[in-house]
């Protein structure tokens, strides 16, 4: 029997809900839905304090950056605590030491600010929320490709998607990848969810197509 992959969600004080909240939902549902399931889904933070969202939920994470299983898949989301995480030099190396051990990589809106910031999006194609795009472009180098007009950019094993909605676009793709059609099918079917297989939709001013 295959063992489920570890995702390990970093959530943080100012989180943005819908950035962490979006994929954990599309990993969950998939997990629940599936026998054997292909998904263990935890929270991480820093330590094991409870941390308080963008809206005053607070959430408690399952686990801190020290004391979390390996993980698999690592998301990474955004939000105006995001910022505070680029000047935390611990985070940073721990996110680097991260992305050598996990299979995907992935950030949700401004959570592609702080792979920039830790020197991970090197010669990679990478977005994010579309008011960041230039604070993005400021962080790397003519090494990155920085995308103004799509909802997710693939790169194999870092993904990175543009602001808070388009986290669960990009989940949704990641497990079609991973699982297929069918279990992509179901877990649509389960969350009532429109998901349309387009790159270029997206919320942003120039090639917009909404």
């Amino acid at each position: 029997m295959t063992a489920p992959r570890n995702v390990a969600i970093l959530i943080f004080d100012e989180v943005e809900v819908l950035d962490f909240a979006g994929p954990l939902e599309v990993f969950n549902v998939t997990a629940e839905l599936n026998d054997p399931t292909p998904f263990n889904v935890y929270l991480v933070a820093e330590t094991a304090a409870p941390i308080k969202t963008r809206g005053k939920l607070v959430i408690h994470p399952n686990y801190s950056l020290y004391t979390m299983p390996p993980a698999d898949i690592l998301l990474i989301p955004g939000g105006a605590g995001s910022r505070a995480l680029l000047k935390k030099a611990h985070v940073l190396d721990w996110l680097r030491a991260q992305a050598s051990r996990v299979e995907y990589l992935c950030s949700v809106c401004t959570g592609a600010l702080v792979l920039a910031q830790a020197g991970l999006l090197v010669g990679v194609s990478a977005t994010t929320h579309h008011d960041s795009l230039d604070t993005l472009r400021a962080l790397v180098d003519e090494r990155t490709i920085v995308m103004d007009d799509r909802r997710y950019v693939d790169n194999g094993h870092i993904l990175t998607s543009g602001g808070v909605s388009a986290g669960i676009d990009m989940a949704l793709y990641l497990v079609r990848q991973l699982l297929g059609d069918d279990v992509l099918k179901k877990t649509l079917s389960e969350m009532e969810y429109p998901w349309a297989d387009d790159l270029t939709l997206t919320w942003r001013g120039r090639g917009s197509r909404l």
